[in-house]
């Protein structure tokens, strides 16, 4: 139920896919968020333009904009030729909009979903990308970027505080403002019985002006995977901390698919620090179907209590969860399926569905 096609206008080129299935699967799998009275909101789909010499120097324009059942995000870039050895410079330009569940959501059933809590992240960003020539093994990626984040209600009015009362930003206005430098570092290993990654992310709130934040986060994932067989075993331990000035929807969310499975988005804990861990055996069971097991733990260190209004606390999360249960992997040239069947410390069962990779 969906449609992809693509116009050339020019040299530019114009892809447009519009997909109605997402909103059939999510309707039966996922809780309702809010009321939704508009056509357009029905409507899950992507728009893309991009240009591939802009002003005949080879510069290339992207312009995307992906819309999901309640989130949205526009993104420009810019980018300008220059030779392989040096760092590439990519401009960007960034809108996105999305329920801030992870963090002031509300878990029910058990902690196997979580309902809206009325605020939404609203974030605005704009700077430049600089991606080093890679090496064999490792890559690269330091960024510069302002942005300014902004909580809306469920109506598209800005706020400054929760249902409980409590600020949900770190100014206590309406929105926080930052300079972030960021250096992501990845490494990658593989050959035809397994493969090894490991990606570092490190921010850095710059104090330009006194009122802005200033912060260190940082963000690990490592993973291994290890052929046994007709069989493939995947492990992953992702971790982070942040210290300095901190808003609520800068915590680390700990629950949901990605995460710890058989809990809803944010339901395990939100915290200053996360360790979370995820083991993974595939087996295949025909030529693009695979079946899992899986068992994923994770934990906020007992770093709920250290995020600002402690949200964790007042939502009642444990703060640290456990997840186990069987799926379906279907490879197509589409893209790749994903169908979850979790059960979680509580025993309460969740069902997640995702789609991966999706060919454009």
């Amino acid at each position: 139920m969906g449609a992809q096609k693509s116009i050339h206008a020019g040299k530019a080129k114009i892809d447009v896919n519009v997909d109605f299935t997402h909103k059939i699967c999510a309707s039966m799998m996922l809780p309702s968020l809010r009321n939704t009275g508009s056509p357009l909101s029905l409507v899950i789909g992507s728009l893309c333009i991009k240009h591939p010499n802009l002003f005949g120097g080879s510069e290339k324009l992207d312009v995307s904009w992906d819309k999901g059942l309640y989130d949205s995000n526009i993104l420009v870039a810019y980018r300008r030729p220059r030779p392989q050895w040096v760092a590439q410079q990519c401009f960007v330009m960034q809108h996105s909009l999305s329920p801030e569940i992870g963090v002031h959501g509300i878990p029910v059933d058990n902690f196997s979903r979580s309902g809206s809590g009325g605020v939404n992240l609203s974030r605005f960003s704009v700077g430049l990308d600089l991606n080093e020539p890679a090496s064999s093994k490792w890559s690269s990626t330091t960024s510069v970027k302002f942005e300014n984040v902004r909580l809306l209600s469920d109506d598209g009015r800005s706020i400054t505080r929760d249902l409980d009362g409590f600020p949900v930003t770190c100014s206590g206005n309406a929105h926080d403002s930052m300079v972030v430098l960021k250096q992501e570092s990845q490494y990658a290993k593989a050959n035809e019985h397994s493969f090894s990654r490991f990606t570092m992310q490190i921010e850095q709130g710059i104090p330009v002006l006194s009122k802005w934040l200033i912060f260190n986060r940082f963000k690990f994932v490592a993973s291994k995977g290890i052929k046994l067989g007709p069989a493939f075993l995947l492990t992953s331990l992702t971790g982070g901390s942040i210290v300095g000035d901190m808003a609520p929807y800068q915590a680390f969310a700990i629950g949901g698919l990605g995460s710890v499975r058989g809990y809803g988005e944010g339901a395990v804990g939100s915290g200053r620090s996360c360790l979370v861990a995820n083991t993974e055996v595939t087996l295949p069971l025909r030529k693009m179907l695979e079946g899992s097991v899986f068992l994923d733990c994770g934990t906020d260190l007992g770093s709920g209590r250290l995020v600002p209004g402690n949200p964790a606390m007042r939502q009642g999360k444990p703060g640290s969860g456990v997840g186990f249960g069987y799926g379906l992997r279907f490879k197509s040239p589409l893209g790749h399926f994903q169908v979850d069947y979790a059960i979680n410390a509580f025993q309460q069962k969740t069902l997640y569905f995702g789609v991966t990779n999706l060919a454009s």
